[in-house]
C-alpha cells in the first residue's frame, strides 16, 4: 500500500485505477471537448481517474485507490483586518514562498506585461535573485515583449525577447502530446515553439499561474444577481466547443442531451463546496476544477526542459486567500499595492490590460482619457490591413491558416481511424465551419478535434 497526498492546487496529476471496464468515458470526452480540460476526476478511460486536490488517497501495488479522506476544503472566513495589515501580510508570505522556491538557485522567469509575473520579478528583486527572464510575442502580434522588457531592465535581470513563428506545430506536434499526454490542446500553450532555447538557459522556472484568479474578484459586479451555475457555465464553456460536444454526444448515442448532462454535474459540484459567498465559492471552484485539470497540464511543457516553481499555487497561499476580505482581492488592489510600495519604478511601466497606462494613473483608462491611444492603435491596424499584414492575436491563426498548414491539418483531422471514432460527416461540418463561417467561433472545435486525433494515434489502447 502506499499513501498519496494531493496539494491544494497541484502541479501534476496523478493518476490511479478504479473498478471499471477499460473502456472509452464518451461522456468525460465531451467535456473535455466543450471546456478544454477534464472535468473532476475524469480521464479518457472508465477506469483510470486522477486523483483529487487537497486529498490523501492510498493505493494498492496496482494503483487501485483504496481509501481517500479530505485535508483541505476551500473556505471563506475573512477576518477583521486592515488592508494595510493585509498587504504586510502578503507580502511577507510572498516573499518567504519565492525565497524558499528559489533556494540560492538561478531563476527562469517568464514575464508579461500583466500583474502576475510582474509580481514575482518585484519579490526576486527584493530577495537578490539571479534572474534570466524572457517574454514571447506572436510574429505580426502585440509586441507584449516591449513591456517585459522594461520590467527587466528596470529590475537588473537578463532578458532574452523570443518570437513565436508561424507553422512551428507540425514539427513539435507529437513532442507535445508525449509531454501533455493531449490533456489539454496545442496551441493555447506557446512553450513548444521556443522549447530548445528554455533547455539551453539556465535555472528553475517561477511561473505566475493562478495569481490573476486568487488575487482578483471572484465575479464582476454585474454579475450579482446571475446564478452561480450560469457563471460556471459562461466562463468554462469554450466558443464553438458546446457544439462539438453536442454533435459527439449524438454520434455516440448517449443517453439524455450534452448540456442537461453538464449542468447537472457541475451543479453537483458547486453544492460540495461549503462556501455562502458567491465570489469566493467562484473562486473555490475554479481552483478545484480548473487549475489542476487546465492551467497544471501546460505546466508540463515547462517542465519538459527545467523544474518548475508556481508561488501562487503554494498551500499556504490558498490558505491565506480564504481568510482575505473579497474587497481587498477584488480589482488586484493587493498586487497593485504590493508592486507599488516595493518597486516604484515597476509600478509605473505600462499594464498591458490598460494600455497606454500604469498602476498609478489606470484609473484613467476611460472616455475621454484613453481615446487619443485607442483612435492611434485602430489607425496602425487599420495600416497594417492595407499593407496586407494581417494583426494576430491568437496562436492558432500562425498553426491553422495558410495552405501549409491546412495541408498538415487535415492530414490529422482525416486520418481513417480518427473517422472511425468520431465520424467523417461531423469533422466535415465542423472543418468546412472553421473555413467558410467563422473561424473564430470554431478554432477551439478545431483544436480539439485535432488534440483527440493526436490522442487517438498515440494513446487510444483498448
Amino acid at each position: 500500500m502506499k499513501t498519496i497526498s494531493i496539494p491544494i492546487i497541484p502541479v501534476n496529476q496523478v493518476f490511479a485505477k478504479v473498478n471499471e471496464s477499460h473502456a472509452l468515458n464518451h461522456e468525460a470526452i465531451c467535456v473535455f471537448i466543450a471546456l478544454g480540460f477534464f472535468l473532476e476526476a475524469d480521464s479518457f478511460f472508465k477506469d483510470e481517474q486522477v486523483l483529487q486536490p487537497g486529498k490523501s488517497y492510498v493505493l494498492d501495488s496496482e494503483r487501485n485507490i483504496q481509501s481517500e479522506v479530505s485535508n483541505f476544503n476551500w473556505y471563506y472566513k475573512p477576518r477583521d483586518i486592515s488592508f494595510s495589515t493585509a498587504l504586510d501580510e502578503f507580502t511577507d508570505l510572498f516573499e518567504t514562498i519565492v525565497k524558499e522556491q528559489t533556494a540560492e538557485n538561478r531563476v527562469i522567469l517568464p514575464l508579461s506585461g500583466g500583474l502576475d509575473s510582474r509580481s514575482q520579478a518585484v519579490a526576486l528583486k527584493h530577495i537578490k535573485a539571479d534572474v534570466q527572464s524572457y517574454s514571447y510575442s506572436f510574429t505580426g502580434g502585440f509586441k507584449e515583449h516591449k513591456i517585459s522588457e522594461q520590467i527587466a531592465k528596470a529590475c537588473g535581470f537578463d532578458f532574452d525577447a523570443l518570437i513565436i513563428p508561424p507553422n512551428y506545430l507540425w514539427d513539435v506536434l507529437e513532442d507535445a502530446a508525449t509531454i501533455n499526454k493531449c490533456y489539454s490542446e496545442f496551441t493555447h500553450p506557446r512553450q513548444m515553439a521556443v522549447l530548445e532555447k528554455f533547455k539551453m538557459m539556465q535555472g528553475e522556472f517561477s511561473l505566475g499561474h493562478w495569481g490573476d484568479v486568487l488575487f482578483d474578484r471572484g465575479i464582476a459586479s454585474k454579475d450579482a444577481n446571475v446564478s452561480e451555475l450560469d457563471l460556471i457555465y459562461k466562463k468554462v464553456i469554450k466558443k464553438g466547443g458546446l457544439d462539438l460536444a453536442k454533435a459527439l454526444w449524438v454520434s455516440w448515442n448517449l443517453e439524455g442531451d450534452f448540456e442537461s448532462y453538464l449542468k447537472t454535474r457541475i451543479q453537483k459540484l458547486l453544492d460540495q463546496i461549503d462556501i455562502s459567498h458567491k465570489g469566493a465559492k467562484i473562486r473555490a471552484f475554479k481552483s478545484l476544477f480548473w487549475a489542476p485539470r487546465w492551467t497544471s497540464v501546460s505546466l508540463s511543457f515547462f517542465q519538459a526542459a527545467h523544474p518548475v516553481h508556481v508561488p501562487y499555487y503554494d498551500d499556504r497561499m490558498c490558505q491565506f486567500i480564504c481568510e482575505i476580505p473579497e474587497e481587498y482581492l477584488a480589482d488586484r488592489k493587493l498586487q497593485i499595492a504590493y508592486i507599488k510600495n516595493r518597486n516604484p519604478k515597476v509600478a509605473a511601466i505600462p499594464w498591458q490590460d490598460q494600455m497606454p497606462y500604469n498602476l498609478y494613473n489606470y484609473h484613467k483608462n476611460k472616455a475621454p482619457y484613453n481615446l487619443p491611444y485607442r483612435i492611434k492603435n485602430k489607425l496602425e491596424r487599420k495600416t497594417q490591413d492595407l499593407l496586407g499584414k494581417k494583426y494576430i492575436q491568437r496562436n492558432w491563426e500562425l498553426q491553422f491558416l495558410g495552405k501549409e498548414n491546412d495541408e498538415k491539418l487535415r492530414n490529422y483531422l482525416y486520418k481513417p481511424e480518427f473517422l472511425n471514432l468520431v465520424g467523417k460527416d461531423l469533422v466535415d461540418d465542423f472543418y468546412n465551419k472553421f473555413k467558410t463561417d467563422d473561424a473564430v467561433f470554431y478554432s477551439h472545435a478545431i483544436s480539439m478535434l485535432l488534440t483527440l486525433s493526436v490522442w487517438n494515434k498515440n494513446y487510444k489502447k483498448i
